[in-house]
């Protein structure tokens, strides 16, 4: 059941690691506004658009799999699955690659 793990794979990064990018945002903005830099800008609009771009994709990717779930009469169940699979996806994907970006940037 590999859908599975993938749901609790990227579950798991929402609950643990989007805090911590948070977090890591937050420091990053303190610092900026501590010392006067204009450099958060671009982090502060990429955190945006990139909230944007992955609700769209979440939402878009629930309607296909809503779409494809009454194309194969799969069961309630099957279909609540799928369609949390789907819709939780676009999120996990972003928040693990911000924690191994905003991480690399302190090194």
């Amino acid at each position: 059941m590999a859908g599975g793990r993938q749901f609790r794979r990227d579950a798991f990064s929402l609950w643990l690691e989007a805090p911590l990018v948070i977090a890591m945002r937050c420091h990053e903005m303190g610092f900026a506004a501590l010392t006067g830099s204009t450099q958060n800008t671009a982090e502060m609009t990429k955190m945006v658009t990139e909230k944007m771009a992955a609700t769209a994709e979440s939402v878009v990717a629930a309607n296909f799999a809503v779409a494809k779930a009454m194309m194969t009469a799969a069961s309630p169940s099957a279909t609540a699955r799928a369609v949390s699979e789907a819709a939780i996806k676009p999120y996990g994907k972003r928040v693990r690659r911000n924690v191994k970006r905003l991480a690399a940037k302190k090194r």
